[in-house]
């Protein structure tokens, strides 16, 4: 089954290597979308592929990298857009 979910993660996220640590494993998952930095100091990810390891990367999104500190993180079910990989983007 196919799982699409957006997160938006508060916390000390921001220069603690965040965005390569959930690259780095949606790609061992296999999980398709994007990771970035928002101006507001959250950081936004959009996740899709197979439930099971888009479950599993949520859980890695609410423990972060080494250094990092999460404090809140919101999920927003998403419609399934069939990304092709799993990118870093920049504002």
């Amino acid at each position: 089954m196919k799982k699409s979910i957006r997160l938006y993660i508060t916390g000390t996220i921001q220069g603690v290597f965040f965005r390569a640590f959930i690259k780095e494993n949606a790609e061992k998952y296999n999980v398709k979308g994007f990771v970035r930095n928002l101006e507001d100091g959250r950081i936004e990810v959009f996740l899709e592929g197979d439930a099971d390891n888009v479950n599993k990367m949520i859980e890695l999104c609410k423990k972060g990298p080494k250094h990092s500190k999460i404090e809140k993180v919101e999920e927003k079910e998403e419609r399934f857009q069939d990304f092709k990989t799993f990118k870093v983007l920049h504002i």
